[in-house]
């Protein structure tokens, strides 16, 4: 199994516990704001390897929770 595979996976299970809520999920302000400062950081060159890091890390997760979502709306259309 790929970590791609395992992705998807645990994104079905979340989404099978209870897919409204799941579609409803946003990031918090702190959260959306972060991101925000960061990819104006790389927009500007100026990023630190540590910023990068944590922007990727942000931009997995991001890739994660659409990933449910995807699944969730998927189970609420059967």
């Amino acid at each position: 199994m790929s970590v791609t595979e395992a992705f998807g996976d645990v994104a079905s299970l979340i989404a099978q516990m209870n897919p409204e809520k799941v579609v409803a999920l946003k990031a918090s302000k702190q959260m959306s704001e972060q991101v925000e400062k960061l990819v104006v950081l790389k927009k500007e060159g100026t990023i630190t390897l540590e910023q990068a890091a944590e922007l990727e890390r942000f931009l997995a997760l991001d890739l994660f929770i659409s990933l449910a979502k995807a699944r969730a709306r998927i189970l609420i259309t059967k």
